[in-house]
């Protein structure tokens, strides 16, 4: 009985040897885990520049005011007779920031000029005796420089094509120049003597002024990187200072801005350039 338990185990370790041996001998490999794949960021993906040029449709200056001046220190109010104000060329330009395939924004600088004519009448006398009137045909030019911030939805590109629509807000640094007048006796109850028109002249002013501005249009790819863009504008220029007193008024007493015009308004269409930077 004994020597058959003997051959038992003998037998099991014949078995378990090369096992054992198989496990002393077991170099568990080593696992790496590898490390993402590095990527590098494009600094400059989603940015870009513009630039646009463009033709004002129409410019308007609102309800351009002024005040009188009787001395030593009376003052009233009245308003010119007719005005208008002719712009033509636009320009700008800017930097953006495309966020998703459908939202960008930029900030632009642009800028337009625009003469103005206006007329007006006065019952004081300018040139002729008592009982006559006075009238007066008037002139100036305007500038503005708007600093924007725009947002812009695109809706989307279909064979090349992505309309758009867009707001924006910011200020203009608006500048007159002087106004010059030319003054034309009227007849009234006595008739006005033969003799040339007076003319004097107003210190224009210059301010900025709160601006908003809301865009629509639609671009097309001319490749990769650089689209076409045409749109349609409205801007919106808050109203200000327009010109001060003339020399007589102001030896006479008269302070402070004379003339405010009710705020400019402008429709345009324009066309410009965007390039991506990839």
């Amino acid at each position: 009985m004994m020597l058959n338990y003997r051959a038992a185990l003998a037998l099991a370790a014949m078995t378990l040897w090369p096992l054992a041996a198989t496990a002393a001998d077991y170099d568990p490999p080593i696992v790496v885990e590898e490390a993402p794949e590095y990527v590098p960021v494009e600094v400059g993906s989603g940015w870009y520049l513009r630039g646009d040029i463009g033709y004002a449709l129409s410019t308007s200056a609102g309800s351009a005011s002024y005040r009188t001046f009787t001395a030593p220190s009376t003052y009233g109010s009245a308003s010119f007779d007719s005005e208008d104000l002719d712009g033509e060329f636009t320009f700008g330009g800017g930097v953006g920031y495309r966020f998703t395939d459908y939202f960008r924004g930029d900030v632009t600088v642009d800028g337009f000029r625009a003469d103005f004519s206006g007329t007006t009448s006065s019952t004081t006398p300018c040139g002729g005796p008592v009982g006559t009137t006075c009238r007066s045909e008037d002139s100036a030019e305007m500038s503005a420089i708007s600093i924007m911030a725009n947002a812009y939805a695109d809706l989307g590109t279909y064979v090349g094509f992505t309309p758009y629509v867009g707001a924006g807000v910011g200020y203009s640094y608006v500048s007159w120049s002087d106004l010059d007048s030319t003054n034309y006796c009227v007849d009234g109850g006595v008739a006005c003597p033969v003799a040339p028109p007076t003319t004097d002249t107003r210190g224009g002013a210059k301010d900025w002024r709160f601006t908003y501005a809301l865009m629509a249009g639609v671009a097309y790819d001319l490749s990769q990187n650089l689209k076409v863009d045409l749109g349609y504008k409205y801007r919106r220029i808050d109203g200000g200072d327009m010109f001060g007193w003339n020399a007589t008024d102001s030896a006479a007493g008269a302070r402070g801005i004379q003339g405010k015009d009710g705020g400019l308004d402008q429709h345009e269409i324009k066309v410009g350039l965007r390039y991506e930077i990839w």
